[in-house]
Formats: structure tokens, C-alpha cells, sequence
């Protein structure tokens, strides 16, 4: 049974709240990349947390953009954001990933913002979704030397495929460029 994910952000005095419900999956990856662009323009923003109380599932992907998502905001605060998750599993794999050193991790937390706006779904082409992927793990390959086994091979294969869908393209231009002048 599926658990579509959902993205809502809130605020709580100068603390952005992002809190991620149900399914974290790679397709919700563009909708943190759109969240991440704004960042900067949020100037009386102090803190932030990102919740996990409601996160049934993360995927590497996920992962990788909250990594991200850390590592943006502690470049432009000079502080680590906060992220709260209860669920043991997720714990674990937050702490093999590496995020005990880019994150406060808490397993609770009193906020009063519990709700919040949900951010609208960002759609993405299939390349350019490809190359967020490469780059949310790259971020993770970043976090440490077990991570960066681990990823490697998805890494490379992916930007191979990237690399070939690129030239294809071009060959695809290219011949309707000639076709277009004949």
C-alpha cells in the first residue's frame, strides 16, 4: 500500500518548520529542490527542524537532498538545522548515513507549528530529475568514506546514462538541423 508523500512548511517565531509526511521518494526529490532555492530569501529565518515524525519511508534520494538541505542552511546560518525522527529504523540509518554530524538529530521535540503549508508536487523532466539524483548522492558520497563505496557504482552508471542520453540528443538536434536546412 502506498503512502504518497507530502512536503508541508511552517514557521514558529524565526524557525522554518519542513515537515515530511508519509512516502519520502525520489519523485518529491524537485518539490526539496524548489524548497532549497528559496532558502536564501527567507533573511529573519534563525533556525530550522526538519520533521520526520510523520515519515513512513526515505529513500536514498531523499535522504541525499536533506543532506543537502543541511548543508545549504548551515552555509547560510553558520548553524545546524534540527531533525527530528522517533522511528528506531530511520534513526539508524540516518546515523550509517552520516547525518549525526550535518544535523541535530532529536527523537522529540515540542513544536507548536504542527501544521503547516503543503508545497505544491514539482514536476521535473526525466533528465533533469536524473541529474538530481546524482547529485543527492554525490551530497551523500560527500558525507562519509562508507557512503562513498556505497553510492559509486549508482553514481557512475547514472551519469553514464547521462552522458548518453545527452549525446543522443544532440545527434537528435543535429540531424533535424541538417534535415531542416536540405
Amino acid at each position: 500500500m502506498s503512502d504518497d508523500g507530502k512536503i508541508l512548511i511552517g514557521r514558529q517565531d524565526q524557525t522554518t518548520v519542513l515537515k515530511l509526511c508519509g512516502e519520502i521518494r525520489v519523485t518529491l526529490g524537485p518539490t526539496i529542490v524548489r524548497f532549497l532555492s528559496t532558502l536564501g530569501n527567507q533573511r529573519t529565518m534563525t533556525d530550522m527542524v526538519v520533521d520526520l515524525r510523520d515519515t513512513t519511508f526515505i529513500d536514498s534520494t531523499g535522504l541525499g537532498v536533506l543532506a543537502k538541505i543541511s548543508l545549504v542552511f548551515e552555509n547560510l546560518t553558520g548553524r545546524m538545522p534540527t531533525l527530528v525522527c522517533p522511528d528506531p529504523d530511520i534513526n539508524e540509518i540516518l546515523h550509517a548515513m552520516g547525518f549525526h554530524n550535518i544535523f541535530v538529530l532529536v527523537t522529540d521535540l515540542a513544536l507548536v507549528t504542527t501544521d503547516g503549508i503543503e508545497l505544491p508536487t514539482e514536476q521535473t523532466s526525466e533528465e533533469e530529475l536524473r541529474r538530481q539524483v546524482i547529485e543527492a548522492h554525490r551530497v551523500l558520497m560527500g558525507l562519509n568514506e562508507e557512503n562513498e563505496m556505497v553510492f559509486k557504482d549508482l553514481v557512475e552508471a547514472l551519469e553514464e546514462e547521462d552522458q548518453k542520453n545527452m549525446s543522443q540528443s544532440e545527434t537528435a538536434s543535429t540531424t533535424s538541423q541538417v534535415a531542416g536546412a536540405s
